[in-house]
């Protein structure tokens, strides 16, 4: 089993296309190789490959954390798991489960007013993870960009202390701390361990 990410880009006219267009190729070559693993399309749409489908939250929550880190920018995902029958030279000509209910759920973002869910060949699990998912969005959508670019840099490594993150970022390890509480990215990281442990075991059944 693999999953499969197919997002759109919200606010993409808004903002210098430039600038996100080189953030979001930058994010998605961290992931694979394009057109093989990635394709960007339409101008602000793409679609990713995961071979381990454990791996797809984390990679939505970087791609997300990319993203708002543009003022009035944002991203709406959909996370398809399930089989790849047919490989193409390209993504976007491949085929299989996974592709199927990752475009099937993208279908149906913008009429459940989410911005990001899951489908996989597994009900309860889907019903399970994409109420997370929503209670979790009330924190994501809302991210600040100085919030996004802290969760940015959290997903990239769990296990960077803040004190070496507040180097970084310039500001005093106090401000890290109340950012990150404020972007409740203990919580977000709890929740990927909880999916990638979850999905571990459900795909080898």
């Amino acid at each position: 089993m693999i999953a499969v990410i197919t997002g759109d880009i919200i606010g993409s006219r808004q903002v210098d296309t430039a600038s996100w267009l080189k953030a979001l190729k930058a994010q998605l070559n961290k992931f694979g190789t394009t057109p093989k693993e990635w394709e960007i399309y339409r101008g602000d749409e793409f679609q990713l490959e995961i071979p381990q489908p454990e791996e797809a939250l984390l990679k939505a929550l970087k791609l997300k954390a990319c993203l708002k880190g543009f003022k009035n920018l944002d991203v709406r995902m959909a996370i398809g798991i399930g089989e790849k029958d047919f490989e193409g030279n390209k993504v976007s000509q491949s085929n299989g489960t996974a592709f199927n209910n990752s475009g099937g759920q993208f279908d149906k973002l913008k009429k459940q007013k989410v911005n990001l869910a899951i489908s996989s060949p597994y009900k309860e699990f889907d019903e399970e993870i994409n109420l997370m998912l929503k209670l979790a969005l009330v924190t994501m959508d809302s991210w600040s960009v100085v919030s996004a670019q802290l969760a940015e840099m959290v997903f990239a490594d769990p296990d960077l202390l803040q004190e070496k993150l507040a180097q970084k970022l310039q500001i005093k390890q106090a401000a890290v701390s109340q950012r990150s509480n404020r972007a409740k990215l203990d919580l977000m990281m709890e929740l990927e361990n909880y999916f990638h442990r979850k999905v571990k075991k459900i795909v080898k059944r």
